[in-house]
C-alpha cells in the first residue's frame, strides 16, 4: 500500500526553496555592541519581499558558531537599527570631509602654477606676515600695560599708606609744638644771643624804632632725649619734658612783652611786675633772657616741686637753660 502523506506533513517536510530573483548585500559593522561581539547583516530581495538575514558573534563564541536567523527588519531590536543607523551616517560624513579636504589640497597645490592667482598668493603671504607682526606688537604693548597697572597698584597702596599715615600724625600733633605766633620767633642756635633784625621807620619826624623778637628755647629732639642719662630721665617722657620747654617760652614770653610797655601806660599790678623785674637784674643778667619761680607760678600753670626741678636738670644738661644765682635767686636764663 502506498503512504499516504498528509498535505500539511509535506509542507513541513519539503525543504526551504531559496528565493528565485535574489540580491544580496553584504553589509559587516565592525562596531562593537554592548556585548562585545559585531553585527554580520545580509539583506536578500525576493518576490517584493525583504528578509534579513543576522548573526551574533560574542567573545565567549568559537570561530563558526554564529547563531543566524531570518527576522523582518520590524522585529529587529530598535536600539540595534539605532546604532548602526547612526554609525552609517558618522562614516559617511568622515569620508566625505576628508575626500573635500583632499580636492581642495590638490587644487592649492597648483594655484603657484597659475600666473593670475600667483600675485594674488604673493599678497596673502605678505599680509600674513603684516598680520604676525601686528600680533607681536599687540602682545608686547599688552605685556607693557600689564607691567604699569602692577607699579600703578604698587604706587596706589603705598600712597594710601602715607596718607592714611599724615592722617594719623595730624590728629595726634603734640601740644609743644611751636606756632606761628606774631611778634615771637624761635632760636635755631643753641647759643644764639644776637637780637633779631631792625625795623626801620622811615618817619621824618621821629627816629627809627627798633623792636627785638624774645627769644625762646628750641625743643627737646627725640635724639637728644635718648642719650639723657637715665637716672635724669627716670620715668618723664619726651612729650612731658617739651611741655615744660613751652611753658618756659610762655614765661619768659609774657614777662618781656611787659618789660618792653611803656611805664604810664601800665596798671598798678602790671607796674609792680615791672619793678620786680628791674630788681632782679644784675651784672650777670645783662642782654639775658630769664626768669624766676615766681614767674612761672605768675604766668604758667605749673608748680615748682620736685618733678619740675627734675625737668630743669634735663634742660641744663641738654643746654637749654642755665642758673644764674646771685642776691638769693635762682634765674634760669635760656643759652
Amino acid at each position: 500500500m502506498a503512504k499516504l502523506v498528509t498535505p500539511s506533513r509535506d509542507r513541513e517536510r519539503a525543504p526551504a526553496t531559496p528565493p528565485r530573483r535574489e540580491e544580496r548585500v553584504l553589509a559587516r559593522f565592525g562596531t562593537p555592541n554592548r556585548l562585545g561581539g559585531s553585527f554580520e547583516c545580509e539583506r536578500v530581495a525576493a518576490g517584493g519581499k525583504f528578509w534579513v538575514l543576522r548573526g551574533l558573534a560574542t567573545p565567549e563564541m568559537e570561530e563558526g558558531e554564529e547563531g543566524a536567523s531570518l527576522a523582518s527588519p520590524g522585529e529587529l531590536d530598535a536600539r540595534t537599527w539605532d546604532t548602526i543607523s547612526s554609525n552609517l551616517n558618522d562614516l559617511c560624513f568622515h569620508l566625505n570631509s576628508k575626500i573635500s579636504n583632499i580636492k581642495k589640497s590638490l587644487q592649492l597645490r597648483k594655484i603657484d602654477q597659475d600666473p593670475s592667482l600667483k600675485t594674488v598668493l604673493n599678497k596673502v603671504v605678505h599680509e600674513m606676515f603684516l598680520l604676525n607682526s601686528l600680533l607681536n606688537k599687540l602682545e608686547e604693548e599688552y605685556h607693557h600695560q600689564w607691567r604699569l597697572q602692577k607699579k600703578l597698584k604698587e604706587l596706589q597702596t603705598s600712597v594710601e599708606r602715607d596718607y592714611l599715615e599724615a592722617q594719623r600724625l595730624g590728629e595726634n600733633v603734640p601740644i609743644y609744638l611751636p606756632q606761628a605766633t606774631q611778634g615771637s620767633s624761635i632760636g635755631i642756635a643753641l647759643k644764639e644771643k644776637e637780637p633779631c633784625k631792625a625795623e626801620e621807620n622811615k618817619s621824618s619826624k621821629k627816629p627809627a624804632k627798633v623792636s627785638k623778637c624774645i627769644r625762646e628755647a628750641p625743643f627737646i629732639t627725640a635724639e637728644e632725649f635718648e642719650n639723657v642719662p637715665s637716672y635724669m630721665k627716670g620715668r618723664l617722657t619726651h612729650s612731658q619734658v617739651n611741655a615744660v620747654v613751652a611753658e618756659i617760652n610762655k614765661a619768659v614770653a609774657s614777662k618781656y612783652s611787659i618789660m618792653r610797655q611803656p611805664v604810664k601806660t601800665m596798671v598798678n599790678a602790671t607796674r609792680n611786675l615791672y619793678f620786680r623785674f628791674q630788681e632782679e637784674e644784675t651784672k650777670d643778667t645783662k642782654g639775658e633772657y630769664f626768669i624766676v619761680d615766681a614767674d612761672i607760678e605768675e604766668f604758667t600753670s605749673l608748680k615748682v616741686d620736685k618733678r619740675f626741678h627734675s625737668i630743669l636738670t634735663i634742660l641744663r644738661h641738654c643746654h637749654r637753660v642755665r642758673e644764674i644765682r646771685g642776691s638769693r635767686l635762682v634765674r634760669y636764663a635760656l643759652c
